[in-house]
Order: structure tokens, then sequence, then C-alpha cells
């Protein structure tokens, strides 16, 4: 009578590869069709600006340190772009508030700098998301 040899480890390094496949695939590639929010923060000196700051020139420049956005109100024209300048031991964001400012919308930092460009006229209120006392406006003529 033959003898048989079960083969278990093989079995046991291909499943191993398929788990460990699944899981840094992330277990599907569907769109789930929401928007992605992140919560990591740039390297220390990394400078993050949006598509649309490399066209038009800074009109604004709005500091945010010492827990605060200063100036806490800046006036620009339509086109214009806005940046602002994180240098705070703390992290914060800037995040519109109302319908009308929700494409205002940066992610955190503590260092570097983030650019938005306003395309319409109107008052555009915002807030840090950490810090909901630290508030500003820009208003676009």
């Amino acid at each position: 009578m033959p003898i048989v040899r079960r083969r278990t480890r093989p079995t046991w390094v291909v499943t191993g590869f398929v788990i460990g496949a699944l899981v840094l695939s992330g277990c599907g590639g569907g769109d789930s069709g929401s928007a992605t929010t992140t919560t990591k923060r740039p390297p220390r000196a990394a400078t993050t600006t949006s598509q649309q700051a490399s066209v038009h020139k800074a009109a604004a420049t709005i500091a945010v340190d010492d827990m605060k956005f200063s100036p806490g109100e800046v006036t620009v024209e339509v086109g214009d772009t806005v940046t602002w300048k994180f240098d705070d031991k703390v992290p914060h964001t800037v995040q519109g508030i109302g319908d009308k400012a929700m494409g205002i919308n940066s992610p955190i930092f503590d260092k570097g700098e983030w650019s938005y460009t306003f395309t319409s006229p109107g008052t555009f209120r915002y807030l840090c998301s950490l810090h909901p006392e630290m508030r500003g406006t820009v208003t676009v003529e």
C-alpha cells in the first residue's frame, strides 16, 4: 500500500500570500462614490498649493500661528488667490463655513502653506476645524 503524504506547508504558504495580497489591496477595487478625507500631516517642510494657485499670484497671505488667522479679514478680487501660511506648534485647517464656502477645505498643517483661488464674488467665512474659535473672512469683489 502506497504512503500518502500531505502537503500542508505549501498550502499554508499559498494561503498566506493570498491573504496578504487581499490585505494590501484593501480587499476591493470598487469606487464607493464618496469623497475621501485625510487627516495625515504633510512632512514638516512640505508646501501644498491648489492647482489653480499656479495660474494666479497670491493676492493676499494669511499667517496661521499663535492660534489665530492674521489678518482675520482680507479683501481680494475675483480670480485672486489667497495663501494661508502655517507656522504653529499645533496643527490647523482652513474650512469654509456655509454653502458658498464649500470648496475651501485644506488638509491639516502645522508647517507649510495652502492656497485657494476665489472665482466668484461674495463674502467667504472660514474657521479652523480643529479650533473653531479661530475664524476669518475673505471678501471677494
